[in-house]
């Protein structure tokens, strides 16, 4: 079946935000004496933030509010955006490949609409999409298929027609189970994630299979 529709997921997948995140739980974490683990990190990606957070909390121990948290954890990114924020690899060719095949192409993403805007914006890329969905239009997150059984029907297509983009075990499950064509690409910091759920796992956005996917 042709795919008909593409939706991409956002952090760790358009841009190198998992690098950022990644350097400011560091940060956050030296100030208490302690250590951003992997199982911390690996149960966070993917997920909403509240889920992130409470994820955090449990497999850390802290005793701080959650709200308290997650504030000091975004002022530390948002320090660091400016300078580290970076596309990822083939991401704008690939844009220019759908838009090429007309192809709708949408965003769903774990992350708040406001913080989505802002990264978008920053490289013009709102207009580019017929369709954003966030945080706060589902009621359960990523692994949880919601999100992307809406991003189908808002851009009017079945799920086995829209091909999804992940970096994460958490989309990739989520994708998996609305019935989409998921294909995951990993980075450094997901390259221990499970993508068994996964149509296919490509070395980047620009790996032929995807082109091949989009061309047939």
């Amino acid at each position: 079946m042709p795919i008909r529709a593409v939706v991409f997921d956002l952090d760790g997948l358009m841009f190198n935000t998992e690098d950022v995140f990644h350097v400011a739980g560091d940060a956050f974490m030296r100030r208490r004496g302690l250590e951003m683990t992997d199982r911390v990190r690996d149960g966070m990606i993917g997920r909403r933030g509240p889920e992130a957070l409470r994820h955090l909390v449990e497999t850390t121990g802290l005793r701080e509010p959650v709200e308290a948290i997650g504030a000091e954890l975004r002022e530390i990114f948002m320090d660091l955006l400016d300078a580290h924020l970076r596309p990822m690899p083939a991401l704008f060719e690939l844009l220019a490949h759908i838009e090429e095949r007309k192809l709708p192409k949408g965003v769903a993403t774990s992350s708040s609409r406001r913080y989505m805007e802002n990264i978008l914006g920053r490289y013009q890329l709102l207009p580019r999409f017929a369709m954003t969905l966030t945080a706060e239009d589902v009621v359960r997150g990523k692994p949880e298929p919601d999100i992307y059984l809406k991003a189908a029907e808002t851009l009017g297509v079945s799920t086995s027609e829209m091909l999804v983009l992940e970096d994460s075990e958490a989309g990739t499950r989520a994708a998996a189970a609305a019935g989409a064509v998921i294909v995951s690409v990993p980075h450094r910091h997901t390259a221990r994630h499970d993508f068994s759920t996964a149509r296919h796992v490509a070395s980047s956005l620009g790996d032929p299979l995807i082109f091949r996917l989009l061309n047939a």
